[in-house]
């Protein structure tokens, strides 16, 4: 990819390489936006080839940004995308394999206090509260290892697929609702135990399916698939909880749902946004519906509490939309755009 013409075209405003050899330590850290305050940066760890690294944490960033103008918080938005080192793979399981943990994440607190209180660390995929307390033996900037923000989020997207769904099926409950979830780690898992409860129809799929029949012991009347299969599956929501950009843009035509909402961060790309908008197809973008962890953490709410913010974030949406006759992923990114540009003015005058 073209580093800087994709950091221009999303209005980055600094990205860094993080390294420590004996660590491990190897890392991309994003800083999209400062305008509202100090950048938040979700912390998750990552197998992946260096592109695709950049290019997540790019993405990631830009949303946290959008995330913490929508809900009302006056922080700005970044990403710290860690490559995993060989070292927590080959250790797992072994008393190293906790020393290796520690070391990596210090490291990383280490180069996050160089920052100076520009960037906030919290976690994200693959990052526990445990491994944001060691960044936290080096460096003040950290926010919400006290906080289960898997429970938060999974309770806020929850909430706010009952929000948009008064929009798009006439009616807030999931009775008898056909939900398809793609992605049922920690979230998705937790998302399908709400919908369950309220009586939804649900399809599950997930890239390690042992997750996905694992579910299926534990909830009654849950159909397992394959992710081809989901993508394929009739159903009223499709909710992607899954690690990023799993509907592609030839997969959208398959899809037969209403309305995509779900805790994935960027499940579609902008050109899928715009496929899916003209197959008539709503979709809930990412930031306006998984941050009640973020907010959780930083007004130290409940999960119930911060899901009760999603909520009213994605009514205003969708009865934007709705009034203006707009889809509901343009509204949202314009309501967050238009609170960063007015008070951001606020610092020029």
């Amino acid at each position: 990819m073209l580093m800087f013409d994709e950091m221009h075209r999303r209005g980055h405003e600094q990205v860094t390489l993080l390294s420590h050899a004996p660590s491990g330590l190897q890392a991309v850290l994003a800083i999209h936006s400062t305008v509202l305050g100090p950048a938040i940066a979700g912390c998750r760890l990552v197998s992946l080839d260096e592109d695709l690294v950049l290019k997540g944490a790019l993405a990631l960033s830009e949303s946290m940004t959008l995330k913490a103008a929508l809900t009302g918080l006056n922080y700005g938005g970044a990403a710290c995308v860690l490559i995993s080192p060989e070292n927590l793979l080959t250790e797992e399981g072994s008393d190293a394999q906790g020393h290796a943990r520690e070391a990596l994440f210090r490291a990383l607190g280490r180069q996050i206090s160089h920052f100076g209180g520009r960037l906030i660390l919290t976690e994200d995929v693959r990052v526990s509260g445990q491994d944001i307390a060691y960044v936290a033996q080096e460096t003040t900037s950290t926010m919400g290892m006290n906080t289960d923000t898997a429970a938060a989020t999974a309770y806020g997207v929850y909430r706010g697929i009952k929000a948009a769904a008064r929009f798009t099926l006439g009616s807030e409950s999931m009775r008898n609702v056909r939900v398809a979830i793609l992605g049922v780690g920690t979230v998705g898992r937790q998302l399908a135990e709400l919908l369950h409860r309220e009586g939804a129809r649900l399809s599950v799929a997930d890239i390690q399916p042992e997750r996905a029949e694992e579910l299926r012991t534990h909830l009654e009347h849950v159909q397992v698939l394959s992710v081809d299969e989901l993508l394929d599956a009739p159903c009223d929501v499709l909710a992607p909880c899954a690690f990023g950009y799993s509907i592609r843009s030839q997969d959208v035509s398959r899809l037969q749902c209403r309305l995509i909402a779900g805790a994935e961060h960027h499940p579609l790309s902008r050109t899928s946004e715009e496929l899916a908008r003209e197959a008539g197809i709503a979709y809930i973008p990412d930031f306006a519906i998984n941050g009640a962890g973020l907010i959780a953490s930083a007004r130290n709410l409940s999960a119930e509490q911060a899901g009760e913010q999603i909520y009213g974030v994605v009514s205003r949406i969708v009865a934007l939309a709705e009034q203006h006759h707009k889809p509901p992923h343009l509204v949202a990114r314009k309501l967050a755009e238009r609170r960063i540009e007015l008070i951001g003015s606020l610092g020029r005058a």
